[in-house]
């Protein structure tokens, strides 16, 4: 969460940027959803096979933190600087609650019908939590819609709708 707000802030102190959105794929777009909640700088959010909730990682955090090593999501040696701390931040996210919480700001959830990694049922929750929110489930679309061409062309579609 700190990578966000570090990059909201930088963006909101900029004069030329007139707006900031947040868009982000699986974890990522779990973490758009639970700091846009707390930052009202954020004028909306746009994920790609995100999680509605986290507490089956946070129940086995060293293992996940170990995951996330192995698989390149983490890449220095010494981050977290303290693990005990970082598995009780990611226990504490909540995301259907911050869903819940971005409203009148717009949410657009897209997710693969096919997804291996995070069931469509997430999505549907997400969307549950917020009835205002924009859901496309890409039929046949598997976890990483990032590379998928159709889900590209709704995210860019979403983000000219937003300016």
């Amino acid at each position: 969460m700190t990578d966000l707000r570090v990059a909201v802030d930088r963006l909101a102190d900029d004069p030329d940027v007139t707006g900031v959105w947040l868009a982000g794929a699986s974890l990522g777009g779990t973490l758009a959803i639970c700091h846009a909640a707390a930052d009202e700088r954020v004028r909306g959010v746009a994920t790609l096979g995100a999680m509605a909730s986290v507490r089956t990682w946070a129940k086995e955090g060293r293992s996940f933190l170990a995951h996330c090593r192995e698989i390149g999501l983490i890449k220095d040696d010494d981050y977290p600087p303290d693990a005990d701390e970082w598995i009780r931040e990611l226990a504490e996210l909540d995301p259907l609650a911050a869903a819940a919480r971005l409203a009148p700001r717009p949410l657009m959830i897209l997710h693969g019908s096919d997804d291996d990694v995070v069931p469509v049922a997430a999505a549907r929750a997400l969307a549950a939590a917020y009835p205002e929110a924009e859901l496309r489930v890409i039929a046949q679309g598997g976890h990483r819609l990032r590379h998928d061409p159709r889900a590209l062309a709704l995210l860019l579609g979403w983000i000219a709708r937003q300016v």
